[in-house]
């Protein structure tokens, strides 16, 4: 990490964690081995991204759309994903750690949805980092959600509607309260966003990363970083004679 500098780290990382099927294939194992490993790959990024102090994480860790993979995958990741967090417990405590979901967790199956309880309750004050995990998760269903909420605050006469700005809708998405990513990562090599923080990406730095979520590494995370460390953040903006102007 010398040469990654630590006045310059992103402040949110997302990540699309894609590749676990096909790590599995390439292997000739079953798609939930692929799975499995993959769990252990975001807990050492989750470690590492907190050493290096990283604000922020997100990890899209099951879309909506997965719901419609094979009934004997989709509860076996369940399982693991309930076992995994119970375990993790007290890593987030002991090293400062908010845990959030973010999506339709009432989907969730009842050990999933109890556990998560469990963690956010518990991890509510910490501050080292804030950890979300995309459950159940749609960007599109996102935006629609937060849409009904502002027509219900309108419709009851607590919102007018030319006081609706950017910060209003902000304020109402899963992620209300988290900045927005700076870095997004995506594996496996795929040129898309799959319906991931469509309203937060909208400026985000995009980085692909042609290794399987499994095959992911602390080199990969750091090879990341440092690309994003070379661009030049514009926000829609152009330099002009050390003046910003629209372009």
């Amino acid at each position: 990490m010398s040469d990654i500098t630590r006045e310059n780290l992103p402040r949110h990382i997302a990540v699309i964690m894609d590749g676990n099927g096909r790590w599995a294939k390439k292997r000739l194992l079953n798609r939930i081995n692929g799975h499995r490993k993959g769990i252990e790959v975001a807990r050492e990024t989750v470690r590492l991204c907190r050493e290096m102090g990283i604000a922020y994480l997100t990890l899209y860790t099951f879309s909506k759309e997965n719901w419609n993979r094979p009934a004997l995958e989709v509860n076996m990741l369940m399982k693991y994903l309930e076992v995994h967090l119970r375990g993790e417990e007290k890593n987030l405590v002991e090293n400062n750690i908010r845990f959030r979901a973010i999506g339709r967790v009432e989907d969730l199956p009842a050990g999933v949805k109890g556990v998560i309880s469990d963690l956010e309750e518990k991890t509510r004050y910490n501050t080292g980092m804030v950890l979300q995990l995309a459950l159940s998760y749609s960007g599109r269903e996102e935006i629609t959600s937060a849409a009904k909420k502002i027509a219900r605050l309108v419709s009851e006469g607590r919102l007018l509607p030319e006081e609706i700005t950017e910060e209003t809708f902000q304020a109402n998405l899963y992620t209300a309260g988290a900045p927005d990513p700076d870095l997004l990562i995506r594996t496996s090599g795929e040129m898309r966003i799959s319906n991931f923080l469509l309203w937060q990406l909208a400026y985000t730095e995009i980085y692909i990363c042609d290794a399987l979520w499994p095959d992911f590494s602390g080199e990969h995370l750091e090879a990341a970083i440092r690309d994003y460390q070379k661009r030049e953040r514009r926000f829609g903006l152009v330099k002009e004679k050390g003046v910003g102007a629209a372009g």
